[in-house]
């Protein structure tokens, strides 16, 4: 383990979601409160197009160029909120492999904070723990309700 393996270092996975501002916001707030990091996964699902591999290429290079970007903003937006710097972490794959593979890779990881859509389905990443990674992460998940308010979340924290 790491020198800060008596951190709090909780994984957030940056998305698109209108929940994830709700997620980074209660994960930095949190992680400030505890003395803890905070780390931002963002996957690059492997592009569908198969036609043409140098065309595929370049819209995956693309899309890891957008999130390197966004998640800079991102960052800036955690330590302007919290003072933590965030580790920044871009991998392309299948969501439920990538985080299994991330967890097994950084043992300083204690929880796992999602996101979740309160109008009718969860959304993805809390369906895909429910189906796939609840038996293989061993690790707490918090899930965040995505109609939480800026005084929910600071009451919490």
């Amino acid at each position: 383990m790491s020198e800060q393996a008596n951190k709090w270092k909780f994984l957030v996975i940056a998305d698109e979601t209108p929940e994830f501002k709700i997620v980074l916001r209660l994960a930095s707030l949190r992680a400030e409160r505890v003395g803890g990091t905070l780390v931002m996964l963002r996957i690059i699902q492997p592009s569908e197009f198969q036609h043409w591999m140098a065309v595929r290429d370049i819209m995956e290079e693309e899309a890891m160029q957008e999130a390197r970007a966004m998640m800079d903003i991102l960052a800036e937006d955690v330590k302007r909120l919290s003072g933590i710097d965030c580790e920044m972490v871009l991998r392309k794959g299948e969501p439920s492999d990538v985080i299994t593979q991330y967890v097994d890779e950084d043992k300083d990881i204690h929880m796992l904070v999602l996101g979740a859509n309160v109008d009718g389905d969860p959304g993805p990443l809390v369906r895909m723990f429910r189906e796939e990674l609840l038996n293989v992460l061993h690790m707490p998940v918090l899930v965040v309700p995505g109609n939480m308010t800026d005084e929910e979340i600071n009451k919490f924290v």
